[in-house]
């Protein structure tokens, strides 16, 4: 199986042994994103700004893959507080502006750095 390794650095650099995202056979996969500001490497308090700044990590994969978030087909969305939910939810929203693809959202006991969310998805790739 041929696979395309998708690397930038507008996005956070992976914290482990694996990779930003991977293209094969039209289908990108992203790797879950924390909610790291990428103006100074921190991770904001607020549950919505993190969500918010994970869904600009995916983004600037994305477009470093060649694709946008109008081709994301699912989402997975961990949190380690369910009581989150409503507030990812409105920042989730805004982002997709009604385009919305299919989700997941579960919680965990703990995210790495602490965070409060992280946000993974699979994406068409040309």
């Amino acid at each position: 199986m041929a696979k395309e390794i998708i690397s930038t650095d507008q996005a956070p650099a992976a914290i482990g042994p694996y990779v930003q995202a991977v293209k094969s056979h039209g289908i990108l996969f992203v790797s879950g994103q924390l909610g790291f500001d990428m103006s100074d490497g921190s991770i904001p308090e607020t549950v919505e700004k993190q969500a918010e700044n994970s869904l600009k990590n995916l983004e600037s994969i994305l477009k470093a893959a060649g694709s946008d978030k109008t081709k994301i087909l699912k989402t997975t969305i961990f949190l380690t507080d369910m009581e989150d939910f409503g507030k990812v939810n409105e920042v989730y929203g805004v982002f997709f502006e009604g385009q919305n693809p299919a989700r997941s959202c579960v919680a965990v006991k703990e995210l790495p750095k602490a965070a409060k969310v992280e946000i993974e998805c699979m994406a068409e790739a040309e």
